[in-house]
């Protein structure tokens, strides 16, 4: 068990230095981003976001894309990938297989947007969220990492993953 903590710990200060970490947990209403009017606001329920960021629904094939692109999610970095192919996989977050049976739209759109409101020491990245983040390159400042349609078609491929 202590080789967890210490993986914990080190995971934490990768995230701190490299990707920046949460300041707080914030309020219940989160707006993406304070200048870009085409971020959606969102509000987080009981660890969920229920209302889809987007009115097209999602497409899961550009959703594996987005989580196999080195351009867009790069979640083969942290996490086995279901239909990989040749990719390399990383093993610090749990594997996806499976992610579409133990998860709703809901709570993997909060995953995607702001992983820190389910734990706040997670390393994965917010991929929507822009505000509050630290040590963030000037290029990327007030940005996000996916589109609002990027992260519903990544939900759409992750409920896909049901094995």
């Amino acid at each position: 068990m202590a080789g967890a903590v210490i993986q914990l710990n080190l995971y934490g200060q990768w995230q701190r230095a490299v990707l920046g970490a949460c300041a707080a947990i914030f309020g219940p209403v989160l707006s993406a981003g304070a200048a870009d009017p085409s971020l959606v606001a969102f509000r987080v329920e009981g660890g969920q976001i229920r209302a889809p960021l987007t009115s097209e629904a999602g497409d899961p094939a550009r959703g594996k894309t987005a989580v196999l692109s080195r351009d867009g999610g790069n979640c083969f970095l942290c996490h086995s990938v279901p239909d990989a192919g040749e990719t390399p996989l990383g093993n610090i977050g749990p594997p996806l297989a499976g992610v579409g049976k133990r998860l709703t739209a809901a709570q993997l759109r909060l995953r995607l947007v702001d992983s820190t409101r389910i734990n706040r020491n997670s390393v994965m990245p917010a991929y929507y969220r822009t505000k509050g983040m630290r040590n963030v390159a000037p290029a990327y400042l007030g940005k996000p990492l996916l589109t609002a349609q990027q992260v519903e078609d990544v939900v759409a491929y992750l409920l896909t993953l049901r094995n």
